[in-house]
């Protein structure tokens, strides 16, 4: 019983080794031209990956850190006997100037941008292209330098 045993075992091996045999014939002689195609296929996507990695590392390295720093600058005290400014708060009220205007107004006069002013009162940067504009239209002025200049006149700006 042993011996049918062993006997079955090795013909079940050999007729398994028989069928790959053939499966490998099959597979590997049939088949070359897809097999060279899947495998020329597989290296160029790895080389693609390992330079795509390559390059984005590269220039990851050549970024620079920009660091700004803010430095507050203390205003100017008035001089004995001087009285510190206040605006003309008639002229104010004659042209219909908020207080959130002049303040942009006075902003503007420091020389800072929209965006800046936007960052410094918390608001949308529209927010303050509009109170620009409103501003712009009370004083009669078409640009930055020329409100300025009018806030001036009218007592409006020190």
């Amino acid at each position: 019983m042993k011996r049918h045993v062993f006997i079955f075992g090795l013909v079940g091996g050999l007729l398994i080794a028989i069928l790959q045999y053939t499966e490998y014939r099959f597979v590997i002689i049939e088949h070359s031209v897809e097999l060279y195609s899947a495998l020329v296929a597989i290296l160029f996507a790895a080389f693609g990956i390992w330079l795509g990695l390559r390059i984005t590392r590269s220039r990851e390295t050549i970024r620079e850190t920009v660091v700004v720093k803010e430095v507050l600058i203390p205003a100017e005290a008035p001089a004995q006997g001087q009285t510190p400014f206040a605006p003309n708060a008639l002229r104010q009220q004659t042209l219909g100037i908020t207080a959130r205007e002049l303040e942009i107004l006075t902003l503007i006069a420091r020389g800072l941008s929209n965006r800046e002013i936007a960052t410094q009162l918390f608001v949308s940067e529209n927010t303050v292209k509009t109170h620009c504009a409103r501003t712009f239209d009370k004083l009669g002025a078409a640009r930055r330098t020329q409100a300025v200049l009018r806030g001036k006149e009218l007592g409006l700006l020190p």
